[in-house]
């Protein structure tokens, strides 16, 4: 990790996210220094979805080039269902399966536009990550993997339920 200046931080940390956004935006500044790889979903799911991204790599201004990777099934899943496998289960089944495959498309540049904010950006670059790889986009976080749904979310479906009925 020394080595790749990679910039780890504690997601719940307020001075984390604060000094992890400063750190972000001086790599961006440096011409001379490699793109960032950023999961903005973070967390993986079942290679059918894309999730709802984290808002905050799209706040920082910078060029986003959007990468949709998919697995292929075929030979072994990639897919880890942490609530019903251990790590060690996991690592054993990726060790012990034929091979894992997986499409990478590397799509065009994607810019935030003057009028656009950053969820509205992100939205963005989720839905053409999606329709290249052929997956559904998700209105909601991976932490639906681990906590209760929201009441205000549930309200939302129903209603947007009444009016297709």
């Amino acid at each position: 990790l020394q080595t790749s200046q990679h910039v780890l931080f504690e997601r719940s940390e307020m001075k984390d996210r604060h000094l992890v956004r400063k750190k972000i935006k001086e790599h961006i500044a440096d011409k001379a220094k490699l793109p960032i790889l950023i999961f903005p979903e973070g967390t993986c799911i079942n290679n059918t979805s894309v999730m709802m991204f984290k808002k905050g790599s799209f706040e920082l201004g910078g060029t986003i080039h959007p990468v949709a990777i998919k697995y292929d099934p075929r030979f072994g899943d990639a897919f880890w269902n942490s609530t019903k496998h251990s790590m060690m289960t996991y690592v054993f089944n990726m060790l012990t399966s034929w091979a894992v495959v997986c499409n990478v498309w590397y799509l065009p540049p994607m810019v935030k536009e003057e009028e656009e904010d950053a969820v509205h950006f992100a939205n963005r670059v989720k839905a053409v990550i999606a329709a290249r790889g052929g997956m559904s986009v998700l209105p909601w976080d991976g932490g639906l993997k681990r906590k209760k749904v929201k009441e205000s979310f549930k309200e939302e479906q129903q209603r947007k339920y009444c009016q297709i009925v």
